[in-house]
């Protein structure tokens, strides 16, 4: 009995799906180090003035990671979709896998690298997400810190389904999101109090030097 071939396996002529073939080089296109497709670029990160020269069709996640070892920039869609690789730029929420590299010239970049003190100290929003238990695989959280540490920068107050909406840009595969919701709240809450009593000491040393 002649054995049938196994329609569900590749052939000679019928090369596996699993492993396509790697794309040819394109005759004619720039190298990275073609002339005019670098750029210094001098931006502040995580509160350090930093230059470093960019190839300009390169992304900002891509820059962070490999440039300066930033693995808290996560890669996931690679299309804006997700948040994952949200960072702020002069204090707002980007997906930096969408925005180019050499557009951060002479900016300000936060990472969550650049989220606790110099001591150590975590700040109020990574506290409130290990007060709340807001992570699981954590794959996703580098992102949701940064969207949570710019909207406690606004001192403003939000309610639950406003902070839902603003934090609907980020996926997350394990959680129901109640307790990512628990930890923003709670952060913006941590900021308030520590900006009013801020403020209050800022007022009596203020009265006291009358």
């Amino acid at each position: 009995m002649t054995a049938q071939p196994n329609p569900l396996l590749p052939t000679e002529d019928q090369p596996s799906q699993r492993r396509p073939t790697p794309p040819q080089p394109v005759h004619g296109a720039p190298g990275p180090n073609a002339p005019g497709m670098n750029k210094l670029v001098t931006f502040e990160l995580n509160g350090r003035p930093v230059s470093k020269m960019v190839d300009i069709r390169e992304n900002l996640a891509d820059f962070l990671r490999n440039e300066f070892g930033l693995t808290s920039v996560k890669k996931g869609c690679e299309v804006g979709e997700c948040g994952a690789c949200t960072v702020l730029i002069d204090g707002r929420a980007i997906d930096s896998c969408i925005y180019l590299a050499a557009w951060i010239d002479g900016k300000t970049v936060l990472t969550t690298e650049g989220l606790a003190s110099p001591t150590g100290e975590l700040s109020d929003v990574q506290q409130a997400f290990v007060d709340t238990t807001a992570v699981q695989c954590g794959f996703c959280t580098p992102g949701l810190l940064m969207t949570a540490t710019e909207l406690a920068a606004t001192g403003q107050t939000y309610t639950r389904e406003e902070l839902r909406r603003r934090i609907a840009g980020h996926l997350c595969r394990c959680t129901g999101y109640e307790n990512i919701l628990n930890a923003v709240e709670l952060a913006l809450q941590k900021t308030q109090t520590r900006a009013a009593a801020a403020a209050d000491e800022e007022f009596w040393n203020t009265v006291s030097g009358l």
